[in-house]
C-alpha cells in the first residue's frame, strides 16, 4: 500500500514534567514547531503537549495534541487541529479537524504518521494511506 506525504511537522521539544503513580507514569512533554508540506505551510500555535502514559511493563501510550495555523495550498489561511495517538508498538494514528475547505478532506482520510528522533525533538510525517 502506498501513501502520500500531506505534511512534515519539526518539532521541538520543552522539558517534560511527570507523575509516576502506583500503576503507571504520566510523562507530558510541551513542544513548539513548524509544519511544511505540499499542501500546508505554518506552525504550532502555542504550545502542544504529548502525554506519554507508561505502564509498569514500560510500554507506553502516546498522545499529543496542537493545533496548526497558517496557509493551504491555494494560500487561504487556516488551521489544522491534530491529535496523534498511538504506540511505538502499533503505530500512530492522527485524527484531524480543520477550517480549510481544500483540505477538508483530510478529516475522513486514513491516515498515519511516522515519528522519528531529530536532534532537537522529532520530525512528524503526516501520511495518507493510497490504495
Amino acid at each position: 500500500m502506498q501513501e502520500e506525504l500531506l505534511m512534515e511537522i519539526r518539532v521541538r521539544c520543552d522539558g517534560p514534567v511527570s507523575v509516576k503513580g502506583t500503576e503507571k507514569q504520566i510523562v507530558m512533554i510541551p513542544f513548539t514547531g513548524e509544519a511544511s508540506g505540499p499542501y500546508f505551510n505554518g506552525r504550532v500555535v502555542g504550545t502542544g503537549v504529548d502525554t506519554q502514559t507508561i505502564g509498569k511493563d514500560g510500554k507506553a501510550f502516546l498522545s499529543a495534541r496542537y493545533m496548526l495555523e497558517g496557509d493551504d495550498a491555494a494560500g487561504s489561511s487556516c488551521r489544522i487541529f491534530v491529535e496523534n495517538q498511538g504506540s511505538w508498538e502499533t503505530g500512530f494514528t492522527p485524527k484531524v479537524v480543520t477550517d480549510s475547505p481544500l483540505l477538508a478532506d483530510w478529516e475522513t482520510a486514513a491516515l498515519t504518521a511516522a515519528v522519528e528522533g531529530i536532534p532537537e525533538g522529532v520530525m512528524i510525517r503526516v501520511l495518507r494511506k493510497a490504495d
